[in-house]
């Protein structure tokens, strides 16, 4: 511990991301990457933004960008908010809606940055348990609270709640701020961006990395009531003026407008991933109900970590939680078909 350290940095746990490794011949199925390209629209945008005019400030406001995902979503430019990754957008949310007296509740298998950002910034926090088939109770978040947080998909299980379930714990929590993590919902969920009009309690949190394939341009979105966006932008405005660079306006912005694309790359990962969960449980695996570009698995005759190192030493990497409740799990992104059969392969005869 350094002596130049303010205090509360010695306690923080921080978020540990999945690894990015060096080596360029591994098969990579654990960080939940798009194995399809960006559209090329988006390229072709970002590559003409790439000229003398980067020795300019962004808009702030990245109004190109905002207009974009109104038009996708059929809600005004005042219902959205943009940030540097949806990481940044939930930090701001935590920020502007969850300092209370109140816990904050999220689920206990669920996003690991969560109690990060209540670790960082000074919210208790109560983890809900899910229930035994690893799915969301809405009685569970019926009572006093500080707010609601969880993803739809839920990470790292895949499972997603009912846009009906949504809207019962929205109704039964009208006067604290829902967070609805749709990062997956693309890949078999319902959006709750559809309520945001309904319920001024609502903010629904989006990113462009997974069904966009854009993780490397770090670019996040929240799309709620114009109350809610506004205090957004306060926060954003105290900590970040410009989040989102000339590119990334103009790369996302072409991105929302190809529809194409993006149904096209969706459609892909899906079927390769209803596919491998076939695969996998013709080799014994238990497999939960995903609507996400991953799966999440389970062996009832080897152990997790094992098979994630058996793979490894085949060029495979997934992802193993040591988390108590699902440490016999392995997280898998779904990949090309090609890479895909390499993870079977490499399973071999269990």
């Amino acid at each position: 511990m350094s002596k130049f350290w303010s205090p509360f940095v010695r306690d923080l746990v921080p978020y540990v991301p999945g690894e990015q490794p060096k080596l360029t011949k591994l098969v990579k199925l654990n960080t939940n990457e798009n194995p399809y390209g960006p559209s090329p629209k988006a390229i072709e945008a970002m590559r003409a933004e790439v000229n003398d005019n980067l020795r300019l400030y962004p808009d702030p406001n990245g109004d190109q960008l905002k207009q974009a995902v109104a038009r996708y979503y059929d809600v005004e430019t005042s219902h959205v908010f943009l940030g540097n990754g949806s990481d940044e957008v939930l930090a701001h949310a935590y920020n502007a809606f969850f300092q209370h007296d109140k816990p904050l509740l999220f689920p206990d298998i669920s996003y690991s940055f969560y109690p990060v950002y209540c670790g960082l910034y000074g919210i208790e926090y109560t983890a809900v348990p899910l229930d035994e088939q690893f799915q969301i109770r809405v009685e569970d978040y019926v009572g006093p609270n500080g707010g609601i947080i969880f993803p739809n998909p839920n990470a790292p299980t895949g499972c997603v709640v009912a846009l009906g379930a949504v809207e019962q714990i929205l109704k039964a929590n009208p006067d604290s701020v829902v967070i609805v993590d749709e990062a997956y919902i693309d890949f078999g969920g319902k959006t709750a961006i559809t309520l945001v009009k309904r319920y001024p309690n609502l903010l629904v949190t989006q990113t462009l990395s997974k069904s966009r394939s854009l993780a490397g341009l770090r670019v996040g979105l929240a799309v709620g009531h114009p109350d809610l966006i506004e205090a957004l932008e306060r926060v954003k405005n105290s900590f970040n003026s410009y989040p989102l660079d000339r590119i990334a306006i103009a790369g996302a912005a072409a991105a929302f407008d190809d529809r194409e694309h993006f149904e096209q790359t969706c459609k892909a990962v899906i079927a390769s991933r209803e596919t491998l969960v076939k695969q996998l449980e013709g080799k014994g695996f238990e497999v939960l109900p995903s609507a996400a570009n991953f799966i999440f698995a389970r062996h009832p005759l080897h152990d997790a970590a094992a098979l994630a190192a058996k793979v490894r030493e085949q060029g495979v990497i997934v992802r193993h939680f040591k988390q108590q409740r699902i440490a016999q799990f392995l997280r898998i992104s779904i990949g090309t078909p090609e890479q895909n059969q390499a993870l079977v392969d490499a399973l071999g005869d269990l």
